[in-house]
Formats: structure tokens, sequence, C-alpha cells
């Protein structure tokens, strides 16, 4: 006999069953967890904030969630950029065409450059892809890449800068 049975007890020592236990009984299993769902549902859904921890209970059966505290989320870092020396112009590399620039030859694989890198005229830095062809995209001068302007698979539009370059210094050809 339960604890909630034997409060209610009569004096004849006959147990009193409440009316919930009925029909928990009544709704079987699965219908009582579907009453409890749905409670919780409408009990997170109608919080003023998400709560850490919520309780429904349905005569005997009750359900219980607890989730973990929110752990802040560093924001994503500042795009990286190298200024130009004073007096040195930088070059922009522009979409030649509307379509999808890619960074890599392939998803997960690695970029053809990244900020920092030393380029040469010729040089792939990306793939710009229109209608399921795919359009090779390559430096037109000798540079640093000093920021990439446009994210990976994002759509540009016809001659969209894509990425700066810095003119090569001569302590840059030397190294």
């Amino acid at each position: 006999m339960t604890d909630e049975e034997r409060g209610n007890q009569d004096g004849d020592g006959s147990a009193e069953v409440s009316p919930w236990h009925a029909e928990v009984a009544r709704l079987g299993v699965t219908g009582a967890l579907d009453v409890l769902s749905r409670g919780i549902a409408d009990v997170v859904r109608t919080a003023p904030t998400m709560p850490s921890r919520a309780a429904v209970r349905f005569g005997c059966a009750s359900i219980e969630i607890e989730w973990p505290t929110a752990v802040p989320v560093a924001p994503d870092p500042p795009t990286v950029t190298s200024e130009p020396p004073a007096g040195v112009q930088p070059h922009v590399v522009r979409a030649p065409l509307a379509g999808t620039f890619h960074h890599a030859p392939a998803p997960g694989s690695r970029p053809f450059v990244g900020v920092g890198d030393l380029v040469e005229p010729g040089q792939q830095v990306g793939v710009l892809e229109a209608m399921k062809i795919r359009t090779p995209i390559a430096a037109d001068v000798r540079g640093r890449v000093s920021d990439i302007l446009v994210g990976d698979a994002e759509a540009v539009e016809f001659d969209q800068p894509l990425l700066v370059l810095t003119p090569a210094l001569r302590a840059d050809l030397d190294a």
C-alpha cells in the first residue's frame, strides 16, 4: 500500500484510491504519458523564461525534466585583417559572375588560401559555382591575403569583392 493510500484509509482499514489513480489506470501508461507530456510542454511554453527545471504530476504518475544551465557561448572571433603599409593600395579580387563562392575545392577540405597567405598571379584562391559549373577564381597580382570578404558557400553577385590582397613587398618575396 502506498503512503497516499495509507493517508486515505477509512477507520475500518479499507483504502480509498484517489480519482487520479483510477484515471491513470483507465488511460494506461501510454495515455498517462501523453497527458504528462502535453502538460510539461504547456508549462514550458507558457513560462515567461526558459525554466531550468519543470515537473508535472498526474495522479500517481509524474514527469520531471531538468535542463543544464546555459553555458555562455563565446562570440565568433573577429575577422582577421592585416593593414597594408602606408601608401600601398590594396587589390580586390572580384567575382567574374554571379554564383556561390567556395573557399575550398570540396566541403571539409582545406581552403585554397587564408588571411596572411602569400599568393602569386594565377594562383587559385577560390571557386565560383554557377549552374553546376565550377569556375576557378585566381589571384591576378602577387600579394598577401589581407581579408576574405565572403563566407564559404555564400551567394555572390557579378563584380562583388571576394578578397583583398596587399601587394607583396620586397621582404615578402625574399621570405
